[in-house]
């Protein structure tokens, strides 16, 4: 009788082929596995595993590949950001089914291993080529003073992309009426208002405390207390560290549950982060490492992503913003440290984050290379829908629909919420400087002014 295979053995298979995401050959799976199989013992572990839906085959003969199943997004030409080699290797491997990669624990070997000004999650050409993109006039200034100038517009930009990566349905017009006029969306679950709300609270702090705030518990607390305020089922854990185990959805990943341990890390962590010198090396090291403690019961990644704007708008530098950033690249690069304890996928989200950011604020507009092509595809189509909210003098409200139907009517699926994205910056950005370009005359620019409430 055959001798029962085990879901461990099966685990460490699925391990290697998720290492090639172009598909790897029976001699490829076989020289990354840890523990050696027989050749012919491989083929039958695999030829399992494509028996029950968990690999598929592609090509004959010596050309065979075996590659974990596409997502439905990949099948249906998922819109990506660019990724190194080693990031594709760990997006093969989180966007397996939970069921075919291991359950891990919190690893302190990781986190020990780290020491300040010696590690280094960031290259230091990547660091380099930040502080190149990052550098604005107010450099040498009071700090916070570059983010004040910019305050409005950061306060809508990071509120509602940090908000949207949690899944918030709010538009950025949306958005910017409740943060202006303080007038929720009909319709919409007051906790995404709420959401968006504590954001404005935390980003204030950061701002008007830049001088004074900065890797410590106050800092951190107080950042969670504000944006978990009347979000969690228990008031008190606002601005607290947990003390109950908390689990993740769609991870394998079960963090750390000794509430004196999570505390004794949570310490760490920050004088880690305190101590190191370089801003874009503190800015990442608390998006990997906060989320990856849980120090709180829920609201970690808002906290490590408003968090990651400390060294920045303390130092004049542009701030990070996610604008552009993809809700399912952000959550796999998340899911790498979780797993994994990798750190590149997170990081080229980060560092594309960070250079879409700085387009955005104009910092270093000539650094960023070729135009955006989805807005070359689209320019005729947001051209005509930027020219008709003018001409028709439609309010925040009104031009939030349009540009949906338009969206709906006009526009593939797949690109439909990032066309609503920038048409909704398209019109939010217009001036007198640029309406040429939609046909509009300044007569009938001032007249829809007056009614872009």
């Amino acid at each position: 009788m055959p001798r029962q295979v085990s879901q461990e053995e099966f685990d460490t298979v699925l391990k290697a082929v998720a290492l090639f995401t172009g598909g790897g050959s029976v001699e490829d799976i076989s020289g990354v596995m840890e523990a050696v199989l027989a050749r012919r013992t491989l083929q039958r572990r695999l030829a399992l595993l494509v028996e029950q839906k968990r690999l598929t085959i592609e090509g004959y003969g010596r050309g065979r590949k075996y590659r974990l199943p596409a997502s439905k997004g990949e099948a249906h030409g998922e819109t990506y950001l660019p990724i190194s080699p080693e990031s594709e290797e760990i997006k093969g491997y989180v966007r397996a089914p939970i069921q075919n990669r291991r359950p891990v624990g919190y690893n302190r070997a990781f986190i020990d291993s780290y020491r300040a000004n010696n590690t280094f999650y960031l290259a230091e050409e990547i660091r380099q080529r930040l502080h190149e993109l990052g550098r604005v006039p107010d450099a040498q200034q009071l700090a916070g003073t570059y983010a004040k100038k910019i305050f409005s517009r950061l306060l809508i930009d990071l509120s509602w992309n940090s908000s949207r990566l949690e899944g918030n349905t709010y538009s950025l017009l949306e958005t910017e009426r409740l943060l202006e006029l303080g007038e929720a969306t009909e319709g919409k679950d007051a906790r995404e208002a709420q959401m968006i709300l504590n954001h404005k609270a935390a980003i204030e702090l950061l701002v008007e405390q830049a001088a004074e705030i900065g890797f410590n518990r106050y800092t951190i607390l107080n950042l969670h207390a504000l944006l978990s305020d009347n979000l969690l089922a228990d008031p008190g854990a606002c601005g607290r560290l947990r003390f109950i185990p908390v689990a993740i959805d769609g991870t394998s990943f079960h963090p750390l549950e000794v509430p004196q341990l999570i505390d004794e890390s949570f310490q760490q962590l920050l004088d880690t982060a305190a101590a190191i010198q370089d801003p874009f090396e503190q800015a990442f090291f608390v998006m990997v490492r906060l989320p990856y403690l849980q120090p709180f019961e829920d609201v970690n990644k808002r906290v490590s992503r408003l968090a990651a704007n400390l060294p920045l708008i303390r130092d004049n530098l542009c701030p990070l913003s996610f604008v552009d950033v993809l809700e399912r690249a952000y959550i796999d690069g998340i899911l790498g440290v979780y797993e994994l304890n990798r750190t590149e996928l997170l990081r080229d989200v980060f560092v594309w984050a960070y250079e879409r950011s700085c387009a955005r604020y104009s910092a270093v507009r000539t650094s960023l290379g070729d135009p955006d092509p989805f807005r070359m595809r689209y320019h005729a189509l947001l051209a005509k829908t930027i020219s008709e909210i003018v001409h028709k003098g439609m309010d925040k409200k009104t031009a939030n629909a349009f540009i949906k139907k338009r969206a709906v009517d006009d526009v593939s699926q797949g690109d439909q919420a990032r066309f609503i994205e920038v048409a909704e910056i398209e019109v939010m950005n217009l001036h007198e400087g640029n309406i040429a370009r939609y046909r509009i005359r300044p007569s009938q620019f001032q007249a829809w002014s007056a009614t872009w409430r």
